[in-house]
């Protein structure tokens, strides 16, 4: 076990090595500089002091020599004020230092954000914070709602009870979330005035009415598909040979599905759960900007909406980095679960 999570990290670590690569070249297109600059000086600068600008921060540097810089493994030079001839540095407003020093993300050092005007992890890690108090209740809401709804279904094939839930599973899964959500705001905030239709900020208090649209939002699709895996996973348990034999036991019903099917009925949904993890990254995006809740998503709209480069990398690196690590959780819990893969 010990040599495949080994060989996993290290596949993780070419992963993102590789995926940064990529999204470092697509975020510092062309296009993207020249909006930056722009959106750093004024409307109405000539083209010659937009290119000015870009050479005087760096990034008319070499490609490959900007990304070792990001990177941490290249020294960071200062800039020169071209009236003095002094060395300094290029983004005030995050203290960097005017000397030439390997500062990037392997010396926990994500840049500075043009937007916020401050460094990229003051701004990145509480949202961050605020979006895992999100994705929390979220999972503590969607899990025990799905798996139950999956296990009753699954229990009796065909029944009145499995047909009712699947198409109710069915339903949530086929609503996204930008649909739920204005449903949602128009029947609980809009008609009966229970619960607030704003999540508005973490830090400014959450409670019981502004909370619990957003969540009710996110956990909706997920609890459909959650559900309808584990009702196939549990179908096809209950149709195992050993399900029979405890049954010709004279087991009862109730016995059989705890003790003997619950348990391998559940290998599968639990692969499922943590694959979403890197679904609810992407579905925070849409709901933290329609409830205006400034955590993860809301942050990286932000950042694409203003061409924040240093801050658009964070959030990518956070992005692959979660979707990797939950992903080799997944593995090494699925091995755990299942015998068979444990023995291989």
């Amino acid at each position: 076990m010990l040599s495949f999570v080994m060989r996993r990290l290290g596949t993780m670590v070419l992963t993102m090595l590789c995926l940064t690569l990529v999204v470092f070249f697509l975020i510092n297109l062309e296009p993207n500089l020249k909006k930056l600059a722009i959106s750093q000086t004024e409307m109405r600068t000539t083209a010659e002091q937009l290119e000015s600008w870009l050479q005087r921060n760096g990034y008319r540097q070499n490609f490959f020599i900007r990304y070792g810089q990001w990177l941490g493994v290249v020294q960071k030079q200062p800039n020169i004020d071209p009236a003095t001839g002094q060395a300094v540095a290029r983004f005030r407003f995050c203290n960097e230092p005017a000397v030439p020093t390997y500062s990037g993300v392997l010396q926990g050092d994500f840049g500075c954000s043009t937007k916020f005007k401050t460094k990229v992890s003051t701004k990145l890690f509480p949202a961050l914070g605020s979006t895992g108090i999100l994705m929390f209740w979220v999972l503590v809401t969607m899990v025990p709602i799905s798996l139950l709804i999956g296990i009753l279904a699954g229990m009796r094939e065909g029944s009145r009870t499995d047909r009712t839930l699947s198409v109710a599973s069915i339903a949530t899964t086929a609503t996204p979330e930008y649909v739920s959500g204005v449903i949602f705001t128009v029947i609980f905030a809009s008609w009966l005035g229970w619960l607030n239709g704003s999540a508005a900020s973490a830090s400014q208090g959450i409670t019981f009415y502004n909370f619990t649209l957003p969540v009710m939002t996110l956990a909706i699709y997920g609890i459909g598909y959650i559900a309808r895996m584990t009702r196939a996973s549990m179908v096809e348990v209950m149709t195992q040979q050993y399900i029979r034999t405890a049954r010709l036991k004279g087991l009862s019903f109730g016995n059989v599905v705890v003790k003997h099917a619950l348990r391998n009925a559940l290998i599968a949904p639990f692969t499922v759960i943590m694959l979403q993890f890197p679904w609810l990254l992407t579905g925070v995006v849409i709901v933290e900007v329609m409830f205006r809740y400034q955590g993860f998503g809301y942050t990286l709209v932000e950042a694409a909406g203003n061409n924040d480069i240093d801050l658009l990398l964070g959030c990518s690196l956070v992005s692959v980095f979660i979707v990797l690590i939950t992903q080799l959780i997944s593995d090494v819990g699925y091995a755990y679960l299942n015998p068979r893969i444990r023995v291989q």
